[in-house]
């Protein structure tokens, strides 16, 4: 039996639904004129609007109690104080630590590990510094000019979300460039317009152990030493970000150019950890910390706000009331600032990798939903893609759209353009267009009554889409940081209210281990005899194609 379904709060609020489900925002609107005040929350330099949700007061009371009932606020306390909150691995989540101010102490397991984190950010500003100031030189003695981040998953998505966000920040010269993809064109691309004397690389890898991480940086190194010829020279231009000595010494790496992290820190949470070293090289130490300071500002509003005024928590609970109630199954990520453009594609493995799971902490069976697909795109691009879906397709998909007011450039005529779209998107998935209203608008055009009848039914709109508004007052270190820290802990809730575990990712093994079988088939020239008959298939198509071309090569 699912404990969920059968508390008391699940099946208010599914009695609640009952009562709710047809009802429109529109009506909400109107019969109510201080909506927006009830369900807005200012907060910092960030205006956080949900009153355009199919939701009321006792929605929002019901789903409050529903946390209660989850015991969300001892869950939540739990994390902080480094519990064993990842009961798979028996580990904390302790990506909290990585933003504690430089006094605070934290223990775990007999020790202050804030003094571990704050010794690493020190090594990691040093290396900063020497490299802005032009100290840090490559084996010739040339200046460094070039960054290559090699990782996968969060050792590449979380910094190279952040330093694509915060451009206008960069501190210097360099260049950054992130390697993920084993696809080598994706390595050739970025090494082309490379010079191996005044190029570092970042090879990140929690294990060093990641196939395709130590795949690229195998190649990385063997391209390096092609132009080089001497591994000496290889402690000017490789660091590594890992918790595994031996394997960074055995690659080649000197241990005094490795950086440090913990079986705490999980992959998808670790920008604030050493992982970030390309933020901290792009935007320097100082904006670092404004990143971390505001992610610490969402910790303390998340951990000690009550549940009725707490953005994250709102957010985890609304997903669960459209998840659970309504059955809509995706959710869209829509920023208006196209320096997150990157923020979708990184939302997925946050929330997907975390919540993408079909059995309780305890290992048994699920009988309701879990995560959501999330997608996405920058707001004004996806108006001319695939907001038609949104607005009039048979699907309803609530969306959260993101903004910031002040552009970085100061151009106000076009930003004022975007904004103006950011805000009318929300009130047309809210409002629709009624057959009156649709009726009235072609009489204006002066159609005839029988090109009207024959429009109407396309010209209408349903409305009643929701939406979550995340306005901005700029984008900087600070606020980026408080909105990353918002959707981890908005995903930390609807795991808590699930009962799952959303710091593993078994998930994401059985394929990858299977992998290395096909890979060792590709070595051996055959498959084998193992797999079903499309695998094998595969196999043999992909080896066909890989001996033919090498046997034209050397004819």
């Amino acid at each position: 039996m699912n404990t969920l379904t059968q508390s008391a709060s699940w099946k208010s609020l599914w009695q609640h639904y009952s009562q709710i489900k047809n009802a429109h925002m529109k009506d909400m609107f109107k019969f109510d004129k201080a909506r927006h005040q009830r369900f807005s929350i200012n907060f910092e330099d960030m205006l956080f609007d949900f009153s355009k949700n199919r939701i009321s007061k006792e929605t929002l009371a019901r789903l409050v109690d529903l946390a209660i009932e989850a015991n969300l606020k001892s869950q939540i306390e739990a994390m902080f104080r480094g519990k064993n909150i990842n009961t798979t691995e028996q580990r904390a989540a302790l990506h909290g630590a990585l933003r504690l101010n430089s006094s605070d102490v934290l223990m775990y397991r007999g020790q202050d590990i804030n003094r571990d984190v704050q010794a690493e950010l020190n090594r990691i500003e040093q290396l900063s510094e020497q490299l802005h100031a032009g100290e840090k030189l490559g084996f010739t003695g040339r200046p460094i000019t070039d960054v290559v981040n090699i990782g996968i998953g969060g050792s590449d998505l979380g910094p190279k979300f952040v330093v694509s966000a915060l451009k206008q920040y960069r501190q210097s010269n360099l260049n950054f460039h992130f390697i993920s993809n084993v696809d080598p064109s994706q390595f050739n691309d970025v090494m082309e317009a490379l010079n191996p004397a005044t190029t570092l690389f970042i090879i990140a890898s929690k294990s060093f152990t990641t196939q395709e991480t130590m795949t690229n940086a195998q190649a990385a190194k063997e391209w390096f030493l092609a132009f080089v010829k001497q591994k000496r020279f290889m402690k000017k231009h490789f660091v590594a970000v890992s918790t595994n000595r031996e394997e960074v010494i055995h690659f080649g790496i000197s241990p005094i150019n490795m950086f440090s992290f913990w079986d705490w820190v999980g992959g998808r949470y670790s920008l604030w950890s050493s992982i970030g070293l390309s933020i901290v090289l792009a935007i320097g130490m100082k904006n670092f910390n404004a990143l971390r300071q505001g992610a610490k500002v969402m910790d303390d509003h998340f951990r000690y706000t009550p549940f009725a005024q707490n953005i994250p928590v709102i957010m985890g609970l609304l997903g669960v009331w459209y998840n659970n109630f309504f059955g809509f199954k995706t959710h869209a990520i829509l920023p208006y600032n196209h320096r997150l453009d990157l923020l979708p594609q990184y939302l997925q493995q946050l929330e997907m990798e975390s919540n993408g799971k079909s059995v309780t902490k305890t290992g048994g069976k699920i009988g309701y939903s879990t995560g959501p697909i999330l997608w996405g795109s920058q707001g004004i691009n996806g108006q001319h893609a695939f907001f038609q879906l949104l607005h009039q397709g048979s699907q309803t998909i609530p969306a959260d759209f993101i903004a910031c007011v002040l552009p970085e450039s100061r151009q106000f005529e076009q930003q004022e353009v975007m904004l103006s779209n950011f805000v009318a998107q929300t009130e047309a998935l809210m409002k629709g267009r009624s057959k009156e209203e649709t009726i009235r608008l072609l009489r204006t055009k002066g159609l005839k009554e029988e090109d009207i009848s024959a429009k109407l039914p396309h010209m209408i709109f349903d409305g009643n889409k929701p939406t979550n508004s995340i306005l901005f007052r700029e984008l900087t270190p600070r606020n980026l940081g408080m909105l990353i820290a918002m959707y981890e802990h908005k995903t930390f809730v609807q795991g808590v209210i699930w009962n799952i575990n959303s710091f593993d990712q078994f998930g994401v093994e059985l394929g990858k281990s299977l992998a290395k079988d096909v890979l060792s088939n590709f070595k051996m020239q055959k498959p084998s005899n193992l797999h079903d008959s499309s695998t094998t298939a595969l196999i043999e198509s992909c080896m066909h194609y890989l001996r033919s071309e090498n046997n034209a090569q050397s004819g």
